[in-house]
């Protein structure tokens, strides 16, 4: 890859990940493709990293303050191609996690596995496709909180024009396991019919656009006395492109059952299956901010608001709140210092105290350019956590290491980071 093309491609991963892709699917281009993060460091209790975190509903403030190892990486191929012009690419990944420093002996698994038919001459531009993939996932990357997210196994159409945007629609079988009880020999399932309705890229002010999502899942569970629920969600996001250099992406969520996600895949994500055993008491509304600004070549920030609260009848209220920043100024194209600052609320309808808890990071850095976007980077860092009495047991949880603070309200961690992806 020549140095022209290493330079614009963090720019170009910046705008896919501020602007969402150009329609719902993750369309990779040919060749190698991959992700990487991994790290090791101690804390001031001694022994292995310690990370800061609430746990359950929230997500945490990642620079410096991930405990774990994960990389994911494939190939993307055009291997049939028609007379006419129609293009087959394939697409496999595979990805490892392991919840420490060292993921010699993670598990590897498939991550996608799918085929897309492309410049099909009745499609107007749309793409079908078929198979395992990742699917409408934008984050909030200090959070590494995916807000939406629509991964799995199944089918759909992609980016057909409609009106001044484009229409996408997938349908996915997610949970799609049998369990037999070994005692009563009857079976069960989670399993759920999950069709994704996504419009993207609808221009509603000077350089803004809007983007709605929809999710309807039904379940086609065999329960053994338990009943199951239908649910869905509906997300719409605003995207501002040229904001100090950077983007800004408001997004307001509502989901109803299984359409909360909660106790779905993972982290706190809409759009996927939640349990189908969640019904209609059961519901998940966000709002959140996420601007990143490059008003210099120099100087960058990241800086989120959100505010989640779920709701039901058995467990009463939650409200997640949090509030950070991560600025960033480069001193030369290969060396920046970076600092996170991100403050943390969670309120629990079964606890009369509010939880809160305060990180700060300083990281200085290698890296490939000045851009915030700009990946490898290889970080040494210093973290501080400091947290109330209520949140103590929380904090000790969410370590991945154990209990190390126990009642101490305060602790440090430092150590090394790498992220980068390509």
């Amino acid at each position: 890859m020549n140095r022209t093309v290493l330079k614009t491609l963090p720019a170009a991963l910046a705008l896919a990940l501020a602007c969402g892709a150009a329609y719902a699917g993750d369309h990779e281009t040919e060749g190698f493709h991959g992700y990487v993060r991994a790290g090791a460091g101690s804390s001031s209790e001694k022994g292995p990293q310690s990370c800061f975190g609430l746990g359950g509903i929230t997500m945490s403030y990642r620079l410096g303050n991930e405990c774990d190892s994960f990389t994911e990486f494939g190939y993307t191929k055009e291997f049939a191609k028609s007379a006419n012009g129609a293009s087959f690419v394939g697409t496999v990944w595979v990805d490892a996690y392991k919840n420490s420093s060292d993921f010699g002996d993670a598990k590897t698994s498939i991550a996608k596995a799918y085929v897309e038919a492309k410049n099909l001459p009745f499609m107007n531009g749309g793409i079908v496709w078929a198979g395992k993939r990742h699917y409408y996932r934008p984050d909030i990357h200090m959070l590494d909180l995916q807000y939406i997210n629509m991964n799995g196994t199944g089918a759909g159409v992609d980016g057909l024009p409609l009106g001044a945007g484009k229409f996408s629609y997938a349908i996915f079988k997610d949970n799609d396991l049998n369990n037999v009880n070994t005692v009563t020999g009857k079976i069960t399932s989670a399993s759920a019919v999950r069709q994704n309705l996504v419009y993207e890229g609808l221009p509603v002010n000077e350089n803004g656009t809007l983007d709605g999502a929809l999710s309807i899942i039904t379940a086609s569970s065999k329960d053994d006395g338990d009943k199951t629920h239908n649910g869905w969600q509906v997300s719409l996001f605003h995207r501002q492109a040229k904001v100090f250099g950077g983007s800004n992406t408001v997004g307001v969520q509502y989901g109803v059952g299984p359409g909360t996600g909660i106790n779905g895949p993972c982290c706190a994500r809409i759009g996927p299956s939640g349990s189908t055993l969640l019904g209609s008491d059961y519901t998940r509304v966000r709002v959140f901010d996420d601007l990143v600004i490059q008003p210099t070549r120099q100087f960058s920030m990241e800086f989120v608001g959100l505010y989640q609260r779920d709701k039901s009848d058995r467990d009463g209220t939650q409200t997640w709140t949090t509030v950070g920043a991560r600025p960033v100024y480069a001193f030369a194209q290969n060396f920046k210092l970076q600092a996170e600052l991100g403050v943390t609320r969670l309120k629990k309808d079964t606890s009369p105290d509010t939880m809160r808890l305060t990180k700060l990071t300083i990281a200085p850095t290698i890296t490939v350019g000045e851009d915030y976007w700009s990946r490898p980077e290889l970080r040494l860092f210093v973290s501080y956590g400091k947290w109330n009495d209520a949140a103590t047991k929380a904090v000790n949880a969410f370590n991945n290491q154990g209990p190390v603070y126990g009642s101490n309200t305060s602790g440090a961690s430092a150590g090394i980071q790498l992220e980068a992806w390509w």
